[in-house]
């Protein structure tokens, strides 16, 4: 339960936890305190926009702590620029609050203002109001003009690779919800990939040039690299042993089970993008992948479906992605 404090307005709540949230940018002429906010575009970019809730007991745990809540709510608006190519600069937030506490405040806004100051993101305004929790980010970056990395780019031949090693975030969430034991994860890696993502902004910014496709994992590997699949007009063949995972899921849950959470769990925030085989050299050249975290997974194809390969066979999953308003 958060208990109210005595006497906080919504004016004070705001003049002392998010006036001086996030970034301190000079492309900020008017940002909170007014009713809306004055922002200057860079010359030649376009405005890049993204917006995500989080909705207590949908995509957190209730009781979770208020610093993953506030970290998690800008990251995975980050995630979705970095999946543009974008940069960062602005962003807005809408919080619903049962009650008021000001611990929790303070936990909340320290881990959105550390995420939010590490990607220099300023907090420009948003809105404060009472009922079951929730947190809605908006977020402003920008791109050169032209530039973007969309999901509908690449072409049949495409190889298809990802960030990281998906899967973990789904395994921090089951031991959160207690599905999963605590005890296989002796470090809290697991729990610290859900409750703290990364997202991919500076890969993102790097990709534009080398591929042709990217989309952000959110929804699960297999779900999102369909999706980017078929808004390209293509199919995706994923190889099952391909697929990268950490020695800490592995260590929790097996190799076997470990790969296919890496396929179909979500919340890893990670980049899946697509580099035509003429790219390739160059992008490991430049992009050395022990540097950056990516590892080849697959290609895109030119007959329709998702397709998950294992020694030349075919393996089928009955889950591809997660759905807010599926069965």
């Amino acid at each position: 339960m958060i208990s109210r404090g005595p006497g906080l307005s919504e004016f004070a709540l705001i003049e002392r936890y998010f006036r001086k949230a996030g970034a301190m940018r000079s492309d900020v002429q008017l940002g909170v305190g007014d009713d809306a906010a004055l922002l200057q575009s860079p010359p030649g970019a376009q405005l890049v926009a993204a917006v995500d809730t989080l909705v207590a007991g949908v995509h957190f745990p209730h009781g979770s702590p208020p610093a993953s809540i506030g970290h998690r709510a800008l990251a995975v608006n980050l995630s979705d620029l970095a999946a543009m190519g974008a940069r960062p600069a602005w962003a807005l937030l809408a919080l619903t609050l049962p009650e008021v506490s000001e611990p929790w405040l303070e936990e909340f806004t320290g881990g959105f203002s550390a995420l939010a100051r590490s990607h220099d993101v300023a907090l420009v305004g948003g809105n404060t109001t009472s009922g079951p929790l929730s947190v809605t980010v908006q977020i402003l970056g920008h791109v050169a003009k032209s530039t973007a990395l969309l999901r509908s780019r690449g072409r049949p031949g495409d190889l298809v690779f990802v960030s990281g090693t998906p899967g973990d975030a789904a395994a921090g969430l089951a031991i959160e919800q207690s599905r999963l034991a605590a005890s296989s994860d002796p470090d809290g890696y697991l729990r610290k990939r859900f409750l703290y993502p990364s997202p991919r902004v500076a890969l993102g910014d790097c990709l534009r040039g080398y591929a042709t496709a990217c989309i952000d994992v959110s929804d699960g590997l297999l779900g999102d690299a369909g999706k980017l699949a078929h808004a390209s007009g293509c199919g995706v063949r994923i190889a099952f042993d391909d697929v990268p995972v950490s020695e800490q899921l592995v260590s929790a849950v097996g190799e076997q089970r470990a790969r296919e959470l890496a396929l179909t769990g979500g919340e890893d925030y990670e980049l899946c993008f697509t580099v035509p085989p003429s790219e390739v050299d160059r992008l490991r050249h430049n992009l050395p992948a022990e540097r950056w975290g990516y590892c080849c997974i697959g290609s895109l194809s030119e007959a329709s479906g998702t397709v998950v390969t294992n020694k030349g066979s075919v393996i089928e999953f009955s889950h591809s992605g997660w759905d807010h308003f599926g069965s």
